[in-house]
């Protein structure tokens, strides 16, 4: 016990370099971690580290939809519901569909329930490698948005038509209508079981008498309670967990207090940071074990097998993007959508970033050996090499051209622009606000209170310049703004330096300079929330 838990130690570190390294190459983190894992693994230094499903399914999965269901933007969710939803369901549908006649025109011996399962297996896109590439590349909202909203849903989709698939291979049956009644059961269900679970956290939340440390804690034990209890009676636990996060993050105003959303928001992107590293470098040192265990076929023909299968799913997803794309032009003629005309560059971009990831590995190393005493489970070996050769391939090829991909088509942002001017706008509603109130509520203590009419000078002089910046906005460079933040950095950094000199001096107490030194840490917070382009 204690050889593995140094092993996770070194492990860990190890995880921290390699995405430094990927930082300063501007490469997504788990391109690299993969690769890492994948070099580490033929060292048997860390032969003792593997993955076990159970491990992913329960103790990683939970946590990481919570934060990520946590994290999105319930108003954009809904505005790209059709998008979403057609990509996590439909699209996951055909693909696991088309992959299943692939597989068995393809390998000799392979049924048509393990094309299914095979899949079921393949078909979810991990979502945190195309965000990540995302962001670090500034693309538009809209794909940022969709590919977050798409990996909420898709791995419970793929995970359900898992699950049939292994029953139908395990079973020798499978009955169309009763498969399609009990995929709709698992669905619903699942999600009231995350919704009910819910409600009853935010009654704990909003009415017992709670602090910032028992909040963050209850924040970890929700994703549990909802995943175990839906999958306690053979529902969706991803579904749950993903109903029951949005649910609570709608309602995190009212049954949080400040301190918690504040603490909490650092925890929660500190352990999902570090769960996301982990299991990525789980997927590389996982290979010795994946191609030892090959005996249906060659590893060459294995591995031919896999890249065959990523082509497949690549051309899929990106048939399916332009499917949508164009599903989309159609129905808007008829009901309301979020846009009309989505072009090609979008889902060109959007068909691009399938790659794939732990969730389809440990699905696929949860296939029982045997399908009953003495017999093993047919070609088991064989799919975990395809598995992985997916997830290099795709991860690879996919990650690796995809911020080049974004930068060469070029497409505009038009979100980026208005969101400038939004946040101008926000600001200046709330130093109207905050003068309005202080006018009509405290107009008399004003007089008497030289910190108050202070503060309504500053407001008054905030409201000015905010109103100047809106109304000059798309006339006016940008560049005066850039250069306030700049200067107002620099000051920041002024009074770091002032306030570490006080903590010098021995009559001033450490941890009250502290308390100043994490308010202007706040306050840079706040500045370099407030983005412009120059």
């Amino acid at each position: 016990m204690q050889v593995i838990f140094i092993e996770y130690v070194y492990l860990i570190f190890i995880i921290i370099a390699l995405v430094m390294l990927a930082n300063k190459l501007k490469i997504a983190y788990p391109i690299v971690l993969v690769l890492g894992g994948l070099a580490l693994s033929f060292t048997k230094f860390f032969s003792n580290i593997t993955i076990d499903p159970e491990l992913i399914f329960f103790i990683f999965l939970p946590p990481l939809l919570y934060d990520a269901a946590w994290q999105t933007s319930w108003k954009e969710f809904w505005k790209w519901r059709r998008v979403i939803t057609s990509f996590a369901f439909p699209i996951v549908i055909i693909t696991s569909c088309v992959v299943a006649f692939a597989s068995t025109a393809l390998i000799p011996g392979f049924t048509l329930a393990l094309g299914f399962l095979l899949g079921g297996i393949v078909s979810p896109p991990d979502a945190i490698s195309a965000t990540t590439i995302m962001r670090q590349v500034k693309a538009p909202k809209i794909l940022v948005s969709v590919a977050e909203g798409e990996s909420l849903l898709n791995d419970a989709s793929a995970l359900i038509v898992f699950r049939f698939a292994l029953a139908a291979v395990v079973t020798g049956q499978f009955y169309f209508t009763e498969a399609v009644g009990d995929f709709f059961l698992v669905i619903i269900m699942g999600t009231l079981i995350g919704l009910a679970i819910g409600l009853i956290f935010y009654g704990i939340y909003r009415w017992l008498p709670t602090t910032p440390s028992i909040e963050i804690i209850l924040s970890f034990l929700a994703p549990y309670c909802m995943y175990y209890f839906a999958e306690r009676f053979h529902f969706s636990g991803v579904l749950a967990v993903v109903a029951g996060g949005l649910l609570l993050s709608n309602k995190r105003d009212k049954m949080l207090s400040y301190q918690g959303r504040v603490q909490g928001s650092n925890v929660w992107s500190t352990v999902g940071f570090m769960l996301n590293g982990v299991v990525f470098m789980l997927i590389g040192l996982e290979l010795p074990y994946i191609t030892n265990q090959v005996e249906e076929v060659s590893l060459g023909q294995a591995i031919w097998y896999g890249v065959v299968i990523s082509l497949v799913l690549i051309v899929t997803r990106l048939c399916s993007a332009f499917g949508a794309g164009l599903f989309t032009r159609f129905i808007g003629r008829f009901i309301t959508v979020a846009d009309r005309n989505p072009g090609w560059k979008i889902p060109f971009v959007f068909g691009w970033s399938g790659m794939r990831g732990v969730v389809s590995l440990a699905a696929a190393l949860s296939i029982p050996v045997l399908i009953q005493p003495g017999h093993p489970f047919p070609y088991r070996n064989l799919i975990l090499v395809i598995t992985f050769v997916v997830i290099l391939v795709t991860l690879v090829l996919q990650g690796l051209t995809l911020p080049w991909i974004i930068k060469k088509i070029n497409i505009e942002d038009k979100s980026a622009i208005r969101e400038q001017e939004h946040e101008l706008s926000i600001r200046k509603t709330i130093a109207e606000t905050s003068l309005r109130f202080l006018e009509q509520a405290h107009g008399k203590e004003q007089e008497l209170n030289d910190h108050l009419r202070n503060l309504s000078s500053k407001l008054r002089t905030d409201l000015t310049v905010f109103q100047k910046d809106v109304d000059d906005f798309n006339s006016v460079s940008r560049s005066v703004l850039v250069e306030y933040q700049d200067i107002y950095l620099a000051i920041l950094n002024e009074q770091r330096k002032a306030l570490h000199e006080l903590n010098h001096q021995q009559e001033y107490d450490e941890e009250l300079v502290r308390k100043y030194l994490s308010l202007v840490d706040l306050e840079e917070t706040k500045l370099r929330e407030v983005s412009y382009s120059r």
